[in-house]
């Protein structure tokens, strides 16, 4: 993991004493309002509906275990005992005063953390797979390129004030964990036919009220040429992207209005002067960064693997949750674990100091020391000896976050809605109470397959809501709230924004729709499995298998 120099050290120190002194000063009535909103947003802190809020970054995802206790610390010191992690993959306080903002910021420095970009219209925190690194179909890490963007981006005085905000994820897996195609830019990495490595760059991807999937700028790109290409990107976008109107000022609105060839001629002219200048990444620097993201000392594949078959028939709910919540590693004799954040009794993604604490703990334990934050709304150990994990499913189940529900309906993004956010039109906290309530049948769930709900309060669509398997959005229409349905998105290397469904529908029946849809859903897949059966009688290959071959979870 990358750790802080000096120089990194002194600018998060120096940003404390400069949004310390501008607190005090707009509390003193010496900053108006206006001018101090600035500020504040530059650090990270809003004003939501019923107290600040503050965003705190966790670059592409990372943290030591002591991060978060210090996060467990602020919760239990200056909020009301809790964090939500959200779809970028940082941790949000809700209800910090306004005065306490410059101590807590003080608190995350001696962490090397801060709230630098965590919202304005700058470059935010760069995200990626949260299986970066680990993954058993991994082409690349990404944590270092992810690194450098970070280095990159931090202040950059050329676009502190973009149009808009602006966001990049990068992929390096042959499964796009990331999200990348809704992004501002969406970096793959991958092999070109000659067994090089690169990106292919995407641009102009994105959510909100004009959801559009990103289309290729670059097929490929030499890892050498990425910052110079991004820059390239950021002055096209900085230069000709609309500043008179806010929700037309993304980059998604340039592409669509110029075209991605006239874009990607503007670019690729920009880029040509600055291809071959000092941000150009000599290979030294890039083995140096590398050098932060070395594999930890593995035990050896006999020492750390363990037979669990007789340990799944002695405990059948530990061998649910192996199946459910745990994925491939690729070190032998380790899983990669996701500790769901989707209790219960608590919000998709919050987690409470006493969790936190909890789960540091046994990032000591069972992970190095780190563990990492998902887009999903939930955590990652990484790095878990397969004799461990029995183990460590039981002090899970300590702390209430055992839940076998990965890749579930239960297993919901949900933005905070109308309960905390001032942008909302609609409340989505009681929708995933209503649906934990209703479809606690876990068995059902397991025969459902993968779903992904994703549920968002407002047109901003923070909760994802097009790219979700079943997406819903919560608006208002003549004083009441009201929730459209979307069908069929996805985020992942399908791509796809969902189709809306029918009319909108009241509060009260969001649940029984869903049950409906969820109906229609097993009775078109039994006739689309009895009609391949057939096929396969007859002796014949279907084309879906043919092309992509059948799809099967590894066995332990």
């Amino acid at each position: 993991m990358y750790a802080y120099n000096q120089f990194d050290q002194t600018l998060v120190d120096q940003r404390v004493e400069q949004y310390r002194d501008q607190t005090r000063r707009y509390l003193a009535g010496e900053i108006p309002e206006d001018e101090f909103r600035i500020l504040r947003l530059m650090n990270g802190l809003y004003i939501q509906r019923l107290a600040p809020m503050l965003r705190v970054a966790i670059p592409y995802g990372l943290m030591k275990s002591e991060q978060l206790r210090t996060l467990a610390q602020i919760s239990r010191t200056y909020d009301k005992g809790y964090g939500h992690f959200t779809t970028r993959q940082n941790i949000q306080f809700n209800w910090p005063t306004l005065e306490s903002v410059p101590d807590i910021l003080a608190d995350l420095a001696k962490v090397q953390m801060h709230a630098i970009q965590t919202s304005g219209a700058c470059i935010r925190n760069t995200t990626t797979d949260p299986f970066a690194g680990v993954s058993a179909d991994e082409i690349e890490d990404t944590r270092p390129w992810c690194e450098l963007i970070r280095q990159w981006s931090t202040l950059h005085p050329e676009f502190a004030y973009l149009p808009r905000k602006f966001k990049i994820a990068v992929s390096g897996s042959s499964n796009d964990r990331a999200a990348s195609q809704v992004h501002d830019i969406g970096l793959h990495l991958y092999h070109n036919e000659t067994g090089e490595i690169g990106f292919e760059v995407l641009v102009g991807g994105g959510l909100g009220r004009t959801p559009v999937i990103g289309k290729t700028v670059r097929k490929f790109l030499e890892p050498q040429e990425l910052l110079s290409y991004l820059e390239a990107v950021l002055r096209v976008y900085n230069l000709n992207g609309r500043r008179d109107n806010k929700y037309k000022a993304r980059i998604k609105i340039l592409v669509n209005a110029i075209g991605i060839d006239a874009f990607t001629e503007m670019v690729e002219a920009e880029w040509q002067l600055l291809k071959d200048t000092e941000l150009r990444l000599p290979e030294s620097e890039i083995e140096r960064v590398k050098g932060f993201f070395t594999g930890p000392d593995y035990l050896s594949a006999v020492h750390a693997g363990s037979d669990l078959q007789g340990v799944f028939v002695e405990h059948p709910q530990f061998a649910t949750w192996y199946r459910q919540n745990t994925r491939d590693h690729k070190q032998a004799g380790y899983r990669i674990v996701i500790v769901a954040l989707k209790n219960q009794l608590q919000a998709p993604g919050d987690v409470s100091h006493q969790q936190m604490d909890g789960i540091a703990a046994l990032a000591d334990e069972f992970s190095f020391a780190e563990l990492r934050s998902t887009h999903n709304q939930n955590l990652v150990l990484a790095d878990v000896a397969q004799r461990d994990l029995l183990a460590l499913w039981l002090k899970l189940q300590d702390l209430d976050m055992a839940r076998a529900n990965v890749g579930t309906l239960t297993d919901m993004i949900n933005c905070p809605g109308l309960d905390f956010c001032s942008l909302a039109n609609a409340e989505t906290l009681v929708l995933s109470r209503q649906i934990n309530e209703t479809f606690d049948d876990m068995d059902y769930q397991y025969e459902l397959g993968e779903i992904q709900l994703k549920i968002s309060g407002c047109i901003n669509a923070c909760g994802h809501h097009h790219v979700g398997h079943i997406g819903i959005l919560g608006v208002e229409k003549g004083g009441k709230q009201v929730y459209q349905f979307t069908l069929g998105g996805s985020a992942s290397n399908d791509a796809s924004l969902g189709k809306t469904l029918g009319r909108s529908i009241e509060q009260d029946q969001v649940v029984v729709v869903i049950g409906q849809i969820l109906d229609v859903y097993v009775q078109l897949r039994q006739i689309d499995e009895t009609f391949l059966q057939l096929v396969r009688r007859l002796g014949v290959v279907p084309f879906k298998e043919r092309v992509y071959g059948t799809h099967q979870r590894s066995a332990a």
